[in-house]
């Protein structure tokens, strides 16, 4: 008979060896080596709990946004992997493991989520990988940079890259804006100045401290504010600044008016590439500066005509045409400001920013039909057709029926409506084509 202590320590080393064994297993496939993981549903909350950050593509086999997505994702996986603090690039077949996607509320593909400490946020940012790389590194970077020199500070400005503004406080405790840095990480970079040269202050126009300097470098812009500093200031001023003054209106810088409530004046002008329309930005972007209560924002007819249809303008439209937009299914024209003239443009601009403020405004609706009841007409089209190809297909394998999986769709046309563009704005184009 074996003694019952020879049985225990027997059983405690046997255990012991297969924790370790387990442990070493799972760090071993779990191993930082710039190679993108394929995750499933056994091993993705143990990947999260690894990694302080993760990249998590969730895609569908058949996706070819996915597809394009994927050598992207490869290339960008070796450069994050090696930062002093790595990214860890992986994928889950959403399609096939759909508790998961139910889980992360995932409704298209791909669905790109960024997990920093475990806790998901979703990315919106470039695909390709080069601008992927640039984009996430802000994720693990300090929430506010301290610079002690001039040259840290254009260090920090030419690390930070041109997709974000930029904040830096000059003369400025990095305890003023810290609460505000963590609360607007995701939409900018911030940093403060402690050691700079007059030779710096004359460079970004500042006579005096502390000054917070705010860089649009994409835009060629830079504003400056002065204070108060006090939290509810702060935050008005950097809400403000997160967009440049006047924002050129595409499929992809609409998304980063999703989280903005100020309405947007929209000029709509015939081509944004020609002269006269160049000359009539700088107009606005002085309106802009005067009204930092409202968007100012372009699109070019010529660039985007769906979009621009949307409020009435056609090619027999005179333009340019302003109106104030709420950036989902309501506009106001301003009376007696239809169109803006070649002539004296600025106060025609003032006229129409008075007429709005006056309320001498005409209401109008982009589209006869309410957006939701739009929208979830698309869903139930989708879902008839998707029924149908599951009854054609069990016709013709003459199996039995599988039950069914949720809807997806993946929209190859080039053409977007501004119905598809509001609801870009809403939630995220999550099947953005990369470019």
């Amino acid at each position: 008979m074996v003694p019952f202590i020879s049985i225990s320590i027997f059983t405690f080393g046997f255990l012991l060896l297969f924790r370790c064994s387990s442990s070493s297993a799972e760090q071993q496939q779990f191993a930082i080596d710039g190679k993108v993981l394929e995750l499933d549903e056994s091993n993705f909350e143990a990947a999260i709990s690894t990694f302080d950050y993760m990249f998590v593509d969730f895609y569908a086999p058949w996706c070819g946004h996915c597809k394009r997505l994927s050598p992207e994702l490869d290339k960008a996986s070796a450069n994050l992997a090696v930062l002093k603090q790595p990214i860890v690039i992986a994928k889950v077949d959403a399609d096939k493991y759909s508790r998961l996607a139910s889980k992360y509320e995932i409704d298209g593909f791909p669905t790109l989520k960024i997990f920093m400490h475990g806790v998901p946020t979703d990315y919106y940012g470039p695909r390709k990988a080069d601008l992927l790389v640039r984009f996430l590194k802000k994720f693990v970077a300090p929430d506010v940079s301290v610079l002690n020199s001039d040259s840290a500070i254009s260090e920090f400005i030419e690390e930070a890259g041109k997709n974000f503004p930029i904040f830096i406080g000059f003369g400025l405790n990095e305890s003023v804006i810290s609460h505000l840095a963590v609360k607007y990480k995701k939409s900018a970079w911030f940093s403060v100045a402690k050691d700079f040269s007059d030779t710096t202050m004359e460079f970004y126009d500042f006579d005096k401290v502390p000054a917070l300097v705010t860089l649009h470098l994409s835009y060629n812009e830079q504003s400056i504010f002065y204070g108060p500093f006090e939290e509810k200031f702060l935050e008005d001023y950097i809400k403000q600044s997160l967009l440049p003054l006047v924002l050129p209106i595409n499929q992809d810088t609409l998304k980063s008016l999703k989280d903005d409530k100020r309405k947007i004046v929209l000029t709509i002008v015939e081509d944004e590439d020609d002269e006269r329309s160049k000359r009539l930005v700088k107009l606005l972007k002085a309106a802009a500066s005067a009204n930092r209560d409202l968007v100012f924002a372009f699109v070019g007819f010529k660039q985007w005509q769906d979009f621009a249809e949307s409020f009435e303008v056609s090619k027999k439209i005179k333009l340019p045409k302003m109106i104030v937009w709420d950036g989902d299914v309501e506009y106001f024209s301003v009376i007696g400001s239809d169109s803006v003239e070649d002539e004296d443009q600025g106060s025609q601009i003032t006229r129409f920013l008075k007429g709005y403020r006056d309320g001498s405004v005409i209401q109008k609706h982009i589209i006869s039909d309410d957006y939701k009841a739009f929208r979830n007409s698309m869903f139930l089209i989708g879902a008839l057709i998707l029924v149908l190809v599951v009854i054609l297909v069990a016709m013709m394998m003459q199996a039995v029926k599988e039950e069914p999986s949720r809807e997806q769709v993946d929209h190859p046309g080039s053409s977007t409506s501004l119905s598809e563009a509001r609801e870009a704005l809403r939630s995220g184009d999550k099947e953005e084509k990369i470019d």
